[in-house]
C-alpha cells in the first residue's frame, strides 16, 4: 500500500506538477517536483486506478490556484500567503512574488524537514517560513492565526489538497477560526460535489482509506456550506471549464460534451460545478477594505 498517511498524498500530486513541468508547452514550471514526488510519489501514480489519466484535474488545479494567488498578489496588496497543510508545494520557489510577501507553509513537521532536504539550496522569491503543526490541534492553529494576524492586515490562505480529507465539523471549524482574524481576507480551496466524491470513492477510495487518507468532504451547499462561518464565494473555478481554456481536457471530455449538448440548463451547472477552484472572500464580500 503506497499511501500509509494523508501526507503521502502530497507527492502523489507533485508527480502530476513534474508530469506538466516537462511538458515543451507547460503551464507551469516545478523544477523541485519530481525529486519531491520521490520514488514513493511515482509509485502511487502507477498502482492507482486511471493515475496518470487523472493528471489533468490537479495540472488545472495547480496553473488556476497559481492564477488566483498572483492576481491578488498584484493587485490588492497581500501581504502574506498563509499555506494550510502546504505538502510539497514549491510556489515560493517557483513563482514571481515580490521579496517583501511573506509565505508561511504550515504542515506536519516531517513533511515540511523533507520538503525543506530538496529546497534548502534553492532561492525562494519572497520571505519563506516554515511552521510545523497538526492543523487538527485547534489549540495550535489558533495560536499560528492569531500570530499572522496580528502582524498582517492582508492574508490570503490556501488550502490546496486539505479540505477532501476532513470531516464537515471540521471544516466549519477552520473556517471560523480564519475568520476570526480580521487580516485574513481570501480563503483558496478546492471543492468537489457529492457526485464527485462518490465517484472518487469507487474508484481510489479503499486505497485512500487504507492510507489513512479517506475522502469525506463534499458539502452538499456547495460553496454555500462556508457562509455561515463569514466566508463567501467571490470566484467558482470550474475544473471542466478551465481545462478546456487550458488545452488540458481528460480523456473522453469530447464525449461528456455531447452528452452536455442533450442535458438540461440545471444538468449542465451541475456537472460544471462538480468540481472547481473557490476563491472565499470574508463577509464584506470583497476581500477589501
Amino acid at each position: 500500500m503506497p499511501i500509509q498517511h494523508v501526507s503521502d498524498t502530497a507527492r502523489w500530486v507533485a508527480v502530476y506538477r513534474a508530469m506538466e513541468s516537462e511538458r515543451p508547452d507547460a503551464l507551469f514550471r516545478d523544477p523541485f517536483a519530481r525529486q519531491l514526488a520521490g520514488d514513493l510519489g511515482h509509485e502511487i501514480v502507477r498502482t492507482m486506478k486511471n493515475g496518470v489519466g487523472a493528471a489533468w484535474s490537479m495540472i488545472v488545479r495547480t496553473q488556476v490556484m497559481d492564477e488566483l494567488l498572483l492576481r491578488r498578489v498584484r493587485d490588492d496588496g497581500v501581504d502574506c500567503v498563509l499555506n494550510l497543510a502546504a505538502g510539497l508545494d514549491a510556489r515560493p520557489f517557483r513563482l514571481a512574488l515580490p521579496s517583501t510577501l511573506r509565505w508561511v507553509d504550515v504542515d506536519f513537521a516531517d513533511v515540511l524537514d523533507y520538503k525543506w532536504t530538496v529546497l534548502k539550496d534553492a532561492t525562494p522569491s519572497c520571505r519563506y517560513e516554515r511552521m510545523p503543526a497538526d492543523l487538527s490541534d485547534a489549540t495550535a492553529r489558533r495560536a499560528i492565526f492569531a500570530a499572522l494576524g496580528r502582524e498582517h492586515r492582508r492574508v490570503f490562505v490556501i488550502a490546496e489538497g486539505l479540505l477532501i480529507y476532513l470531516g464537515e465539523e471540521d471544516v466549519l471549524a477552520l473556517a471560523r477560526d480564519l475568520h476570526a482574524e480580521s487580516s485574513f481576507r481570501w480563503w483558496l480551496i478546492d471543492l468537489a460535489s457529492p457526485r464527485l466524491l462518490k465517484w472518487m470513492q469507487r474508484s481510489w477510495g479503499k486505497r485512500a482509506a487504507d492510507g489513512q487518507a479517506p475522502f469525506r468532504f463534499a458539502p452538499e451547499a456547495g460553496t454555500g456550506f462556508f457562509e455561515p462561518a463569514g466566508w463567501h464565494e467571490l470566484e467558482f473555478r470550474s475544473s471542466w471549464r478551465e481545462s478546456h481554456r487550458l488545452n488540458r481536457k481528460m480523456r473522453g471530455a469530447w464525449l461528456w460534451g455531447l452528452i452536455g449538448r442533450f442535458s438540461t440548463k440545471r444538468q449542465r451547472r451541475e456537472s460544471e460545478r462538480m468540481a472547481g477552484v473557490v476563491l472565499l472572500v470574508t463577509s464584506n464580500g470583497t476581500g477589501r477594505g
